[in-house]
């Protein structure tokens, strides 16, 4: 049975590596196998029929609902774009354009996941294959970087010294993203269906194909938050059921507090981001992705 201390420190690390380029399901089934025990046995990923997935499911809905506090001007602007889009029977705005971008990227992902996600988790989320993957997202991090240079960086960042000028950013940075090319938004977007793959970070794998479609880190940046949102938080309210289940019986407290930590860690971590973005790179996510993935090898396969 999940206990508060594990709930916490699990919902802890899934708000960070959600949104760090490091995989959150690599680190969900890589931090247990690690530290062996109880928490192996509590927290598997890969049984098909494991409290632990419903325990994972408020943790993704928290996530997601940090995301969408953050980003609640953007949300506001993208969402008023879709119905005014529909209304006027048009895509005109950069409020249009943008949440027909995000529509539009977020199919591959949405039909991959529902076809594919089951699979994938229960065949290689185990603790060998996502050591081998996190590795992997590591050298793609670092592979973008060094490849990056093809690409034409869209903006140059704009320093946001108060208020205002945080909110003239954001419009300005939202405008610069509405005018991508719908086909490279859907590229960007189908980079996500990686992140199936337990190690891939979703956040890791959007920013280096908008890297290397062009995209300033910045940019790259923001566009995967804003297309993690709908993705996460339909991955969470599909599975919601789950929690009023047999999986959830006896651990609503531990999702309770869980998906508080998540909430607060997830919040804190993307505004961490979308500034260190402005000037910093992947390299760093990418040295420690090799590094934990190569020590929790070596861990796994010595014990």
């Amino acid at each position: 049975m999940l206990d508060y201390f594990e709930a916490i420190v699990v919902g802890a690390f899934q708000g960070v590596t959600e949104l760090f380029p490091v995989s959150s399901l690599g680190h969900s089934v890589l931090i247990p196998a690690v530290v062996g025990g109880r928490w192996a046995q509590d927290l598997s990923v890969s049984a098909p029929e494991s409290p632990y997935l419903a325990f994972i499911v408020g943790l993704h809905v928290a996530t997601a609902a940090a995301l969408l506090l953050f980003f609640r001007r953007d949300w506001v602007r993208i969402i008023g774009g879709f119905f005014s889009s529909i209304r006027h029977r048009r895509v005109r705005t950069s409020g249009e354009r943008l949440a027909w971008l995000i529509v539009l990227a977020t199919i591959p992902v949405g039909v991959s996941g529902l076809l594919l996600e089951h699979l994938f988790r229960t065949a290689l989320g185990k603790p060998i294959p996502a050591a081998t993957f996190l590795i992997a997202n590591g050298v793609v991090l670092y592979g973008g970087e060094l490849l990056r240079r093809r690409a034409n960086a869209t903006a140059t960042p704009v320093p946001a010294d108060s208020p205002g000028a945080a909110a003239d950013a954001d419009i300005a940075a939202d405008e610069r993203l509405s005018r991508m090319s719908f086909g490279r938004g859907v590229l960007i977007g189908s980079a996500q269906v990686l992140a199936l793959l337990p190690g891939i970070s979703r956040s890791g794998v959007t920013m280096v194909a908008g890297l290397l479609r062009g995209l300033s880190h910045e940019d790259a940046a923001r566009f995967s938050f804003l297309l993690a949102t709908p993705v996460i938080l339909a991955a969470g309210v599909l599975k919601i059921p789950d929690l009023f289940g047999p999986l959830g019986a006896g651990i609503h407290g531990q999702v309770l507090v869980g998906s508080l930590a998540s909430f607060v860690s997830a919040y804190l971590a993307v505004r961490f981001l979308t500034r260190y973005f402005r000037t910093r790179t992947l390299t760093p996510f990418a040295v420690y992705c090799v590094l934990a993935g190569a020590g929790a090898l070596a861990v796994l396969t010595l014990r």
